[in-house]
């Protein structure tokens, strides 16, 4: 029979284990959730995705014709596919460093507020938390609907300049300015809550010390000291920036309609997939091409900003 000595030994151990079996279980019921909505959302759908791609899939998800690349090169010499990559390049060129200019400076106005600090954070967070749809409609039918009543056209007529039609050609392509100003309204209030954490994080010492050292507050400070804080948050931002830009849709959707012009690639393979032709094979192909596009880009943005490097490294 065990003595008394190994019982007391042994207690310990089972404790531990009971522990451990408790926090496993633990972790599965609360990821488990999140697991299955992955699997099934997310990863599901890319494997179906590729494997549709491989075929010819027209008016059916279940296609028996194996076309192998075909689908591939269809979409990879589509002029109106590859026009829809090509402009929204520029737009990610256009819409991410605006969107972190504007973010950083909203962040920094906000960090330095005596008073009121929380109602601000609030007040240019709120926007974040609207509809894209709505908002998209809001500044279509209101702001820039291209009547005199309009609120652009409202203001430009105090400087006497004539109504435009924002939304109804695209030459010149005044569309680009209401769907930059949209964007920047929804989504510039989230980036400020990142980089004001940050700005919030930076030891006040280095500010001490940089004005021991005769650094005079301002451009020179905010040079040398906050801007290299910044780094790793400013890498995150500008690469969630240019994903949300390659997914750009409900906006474009609803103040374009039906253009032929101004489509980003999303909006281009709704129509290829879900359009007159329902072509699942070409749609699925084009998503595929659309996602390593954006696996690239960012791989090679994190490459030249550094991302998931130490602090400490060059």
């Amino acid at each position: 029979m065990p003595t008394t000595t190994t019982r007391e030994a042994t207690a310990p151990a089972r404790s531990r284990r009971r522990r451990r079996a408790g926090s496993t279980l633990a972790f599965w019921l609360f990821t488990g959730p999140f697991l299955i909505g992955l699997l099934v959302f997310v990863y599901v759908p890319i494997l179906w995705s590729a494997w549709l791609s491989l075929f010819e899939a027209r008016f059916t998800v279940t296609p028996s014709e194996f076309v192998g690349f075909e689908n591939y090169r269809l979409m990879l010499t589509d002029d109106a596919f590859t026009g829809s990559l090509v402009t929204f390049t520029v737009f990610a060129a256009i819409i991410v460093p605006t969107t972190w200019a504007l973010s950083l400076a909203l962040a920094l106005a906000v960090n330095r507020l005596r008073f009121l600090r929380a109602f601000f954070r609030s007040v240019f967070f709120l926007p974040t938390a609207v509809s894209y749809v709505a908002a998209s409609l809001v500044w279509k039918m209101s702001i820039f609907n291209g009547v005199r009543f309009g609120l652009a056209n409202t203001v430009l007529g105090v400087f006497g300049v004539d109504n435009t039609a924002w939304l109804a050609s695209p030459d010149p392509p005044w569309y680009w300015l209401v769907i930059v100003t949209v964007r920047l309204w929804l989504q510039a209030g989230f980036y400020m809550i990142l980089f004001l954490a940050a700005l919030q994080n930076i030891p006040p010492e280095l500010y001490e010390a940089a004005a021991i050292d005769g650094a005079k507050p301002g451009w020179q400070t905010f040079r040398h000291i906050t801007l290299p804080q910044l780094r790793a948050t400013s890498t995150a931002v500008v690469l969630l920036l240019l994903v949300a830009a390659y997914q750009a849709f409900d906006e474009f959707f609803n103040l374009l309609n039906r253009t032929t012009w101004g489509r980003p690639p999303l909006v281009e393979l709704y129509y290829k997939a879900l359009g007159e032709s329902q072509d699942y094979g070409a749609g699925s192909a084009g998503a595929l091409i659309l996602t390593v596009l954006i696996c690239l880009v960012t791989l090679v943005q994190g490459r030249i900003m550094g991302f998931g490097k130490g602090e400490g490294a060059k």
